[in-house]
């Protein structure tokens, strides 16, 4: 669970330069375009922020109960969107929100990384992830960046106010470590001038992970504790990831299972591709099938192929 934000100077005359050492977290802010401030909120208050957070959301009047993981469908919820996070409903004005945007540990971390403590606050989303729904399967990475490659330099960082355990298996935020220092070259060399856009969202194919992936560079998912302040250039790819999502062999099992078909990477970037054939008209072709003409023989030695079965 938690709180996302972003807080930039009040008047801005373009991007700052994080150089130097700082001696403190902005350091691994610059070098890694992401940091973990540990408790910018005290346990205590970060620890009631998340009950207001889970009163509002069961103050709808609907069978909704926390403690029965039967009730947790789309029926019984406020609308979300794809990322799991509630924009509707003045969610992003409610009092809990507000308190926690205005922690004095949260307000600083902010003016620490502009120089200012006059500041400008996004009114972002509320993020209420409740474990392993049966109605809605984990999603596939979305790696994005929030800035257009119009804009050079950092010009907004990103936060998270995390209210709840976020460990390695957990939902919550996976980075790309590194990736801000090679925001420029990506566009420069693997995407053309023209196709840029002013929209500061840009999504990344499997194909453009690749690039990343040849730099060195690895998802890492960050860790944290309730009160803690997650900050990331949004220069720096990252994603959201649901509590309970599938890793990539228990992604790959799932494939498998249907018949159906992935991409070029054997261990990661596992997705399953549409499977059923449209025609040229858009329609379904009426030849598709939901196993092949003559199924595999599961030998041991294919199963551990596939990642079914362990070595």
């Amino acid at each position: 669970m938690s709180t996302l934000t972003a807080t930039v100077p009040a008047i801005s005359h373009g991007p700052i330069t994080l150089k130097g050492s700082y001696g403190d977290w902005r350091d691994e802010l610059a070098a890694s375009g992401y940091a973990v401030i540990r408790e910018a909120i005290p346990r205590e208050r970060a620890v009631q922020y998340q009950r207001k957070a889970l009163d509002w959301l069961t103050s709808f009047g609907t069978p909704l109960d926390l403690g029965d993981p039967r009730t947790w469908t789309t029926e019984n919820l406020p609308v979300q969107s794809k990322l799991n996070t509630f924009d509707n409903y003045c969610a992003v004005h409610e009092k809990f929100m507000w308190d926690a945007r205005t922690e004095p540990g949260v307000v600083d971390a902010f003016a620490k990384v502009w120089g200012t403590d006059e500041l400008l606050v996004s009114f972002d989303s509320l993020n209420v992830t409740l474990p392993n729904r049966k109605d809605r399967p984990a999603r596939a990475p979305w790696p994005h960046v929030d800035q257009s490659p119009l804009k050079r330099g950092v010009y907004c960082v990103q936060g998270i106010i995390n209210l709840s355990p976020a460990g390695p298996e957990d939902g919550s935020l996976m980075c790309l470590p590194r990736s801000n220092a090679l925001f420029d070259e990506f566009f420069d060399t693997q995407t053309r001038p023209e196709s840029w856009e002013e929209k500061d969202w840009r999504r990344f194919s499997v194909e453009e992970m690749k690039w990343w992936a040849i730099k060195g560079l690895r998802p890492v998912k960050v860790e944290a504790q309730p009160g803690d302040l997650i900050l990331w250039d949004s220069r720096t790819v990252h994603w959201g990831r649901t509590y309970g999502e599938e890793r990539p062999l228990e992604e790959k099992r799932r494939v498998f299972s249907v018949y159906g078909a992935t991409t070029h990477w054997a261990h990661d970037n596992i997705f399953l591709r549409p499977k059923l054939a449209h025609l040229p008209d858009g329609s379904l072709d009426p030849r598709n099938r939901d196993e092949p003409l003559e199924r595999p023989e599961l030998s041991s030695k294919l199963l551990k192929l596939a990642g079914i079965e362990p070595y």
